[in-house]
């Protein structure tokens, strides 16, 4: 089945070409388009897509504010990957803090989009490893000024297997699932099996948020 994806940008012409790119894989299909904040939410709702690209900057609600609306519907499946023209630790930040599975910049060619949004779909985060451990880091230790990081894993930390920790402490130490089965032994199917189940048991959307996750409960 076609991945389905929404547009979400106050630029027609940008949602064009993204349309263009994407509408031109076999296995993506465009089943929408948004021109804020307020119209990605109610497109969300309405579409249900499987992937969101979510510009940032836009009139009324911005893309920060949307993704968290959508992230937090119980009933939205949707991955969301900010496309920015803004190559801004902030945004990068706020955008893990609404839940988004991944940060692009708008410059970084038709390939990437591509390539972000079925990473996204298959439940993976698309973070450059540097900006994976600079930005999940500080988030961990920062999210909520208030709230330190725990220095005791939570109880769903405890149903992981030993395994499954290993593999939990690699994703936060920023190893794609190829480094993983090279440092453990084992074939990537068995990596994405356990990062999988891993996911189940943390209840975390992605890997992003596992990632951030293991950092706060000093699991890594």
């Amino acid at each position: 089945m076609s991945v389905r994806v929404l547009l979400v940008d106050d630029h027609a012409v940008m949602r064009a070409g993204f349309r263009m790119i994407l509408d031109a894989e076999d296995d993506l299909v465009v089943v929408g388009e948004a021109g804020n904040g307020a119209e990605a939410v109610a497109a969300a709702s309405a579409l249900r897509p499987d992937v969101i690209c979510m510009d940032v900057q836009m009139p009324g609600m911005d893309g920060l504010e949307a993704t968290r609306r959508i992230v937090a519907d119980p009933d939205s499946t949707a991955a969301v990957v900010v496309v920015t023209t803004f190559d801004r630790d902030d945004y990068l930040f706020q955008a893990l803090q609404a839940g988004a599975s991944g940060f692009l910049l708008k410059n970084a060619g038709p390939e990437k989009l591509v390539t972000a949004v079925r990473v996204a779909a298959a439940g993976d985060g698309l973070l450059a490893p540097a900006v994976t451990k600079r930005v999940i880091e500080r988030f961990a230790a920062s999210a909520h000024p208030d709230e330190p990081a725990l220095a005791e894993p939570s109880p769903a930390a405890a149903l992981l297997t030993e395994r499954e920790a290993e593999v939990l402490r690699l994703l936060a130490d920023a190893r794609s699932n190829a480094e993983i089965a090279a440092a453990l032994y084992i074939g990537e199917a068995t990596v994405k099996t356990h990062v999988s189940n891993v996911l189940q048991k943390l209840g975390a959307r992605d890997r992003v948020a596992a990632v951030v996750y293991a950092h706060r409960h000093g699991l890594t």
